[in-house]
């Protein structure tokens, strides 16, 4: 039970270093939270991580396993999910079935199946619709599953996509700025679902700007600056460092 290990990642893009020799760590059961200012170079990590880049150099694995330079379809098969700063939903489907497109990597039956309408294919769809309704209640969302996806606030879309991206069953969880845009009431609500995930054994990796909500649910804390990391520990530690104010508030 390793988790996400980076092991001196760098990425360059010409001349420019977006990242630069960053290594860390995130274990299963926990929450692990990457802050820093714009520009750090935090979402070029985060594709790192998902495959959408390739390092310059360095190792990423998971679990033991290096999936430094193999595609992004691959990384998710080797349970990593991912949410974007923008929200990406089939706006005119429902909201269950918006969750539910998220299974499709544990679907087993064929489309030729599923086109005839054929009982095996009825009884998978049947299944993984009680798992999607079953993380709506989670979610505090199974009153919505009926509505389209586009109706709903930004934030209840938001809640939307990061059950999308759990319906995946990652070992990873890679959350990008999950609460911005989001009020306190909305966002610790969600900090609440995010603890009782890392508490069932999910690793997941916060990236996020609202250093309130990072500080109270994260148990460790990376620092990026100018796509270095400098500084790592639990949080409480880390708001006393200098470097880390200067960084991240400009002091």
């Amino acid at each position: 039970m390793s988790g996400l290990k980076l092991d001196n990642v760098s990425r360059r893009f010409g001349g420019l270093s977006a990242v630069s020799e960053v290594t860390l760590s995130v274990s299963p059961g926990r929450i692990t939270g990457l802050i820093g200012p714009n520009g750090a170079g935090k979402t070029t990590l985060v594709n790192l991580i998902s495959g959408l880049l390739r390092p310059t150099q360095g190792v990423i694995s998971i679990d033991g396993e290096d999936i430094s330079d193999i595609e992004p379809d691959q990384v998710a098969r080797r349970g990593i999910a991912r949410t974007f700063q923008t929200i990406r939903l089939l706006k005119e489907a429902s909201v269950l079935d918006n969750v539910v497109a998220g299974f499709h990597r544990h679907e087993r039956s064929s489309a030729l199946s599923a086109l005839l309408g054929l009982p095996s294919a009825r009884r998978e769809t049947a299944r993984l619709r009680e798992h999607g309704a079953a993380l709506l209640q989670r979610f505090d969302m199974l009153k919505y599953a009926r509505q389209a996806a586009g109706n709903l606030s930004y934030g209840h879309q938001r809640r939307v996509e990061m059950m999308r991206a759990l319906a995946a069953r990652p070992r990873l969880l890679l959350l990008d700025e999950p609460v911005a845009g989001m009020n306190d009431r909305e966002a610790y609500a969600l900090g609440g679902i995010f603890a009782s995930l890392a508490a069932d054994g999910l690793a997941v990796l916060l990236i996020e700007h609202n250093m309130r909500f990072v500080m109270s649910l994260c148990q460790e804390l990376h620092v990026l600056d100018a796509g270095r990391l400098i500084a790592s520990g639990e949080p409480r530690a880390l708001r006393a460092q200098a470097a880390v104010v200067a960084a991240y508030l400009g002091g």
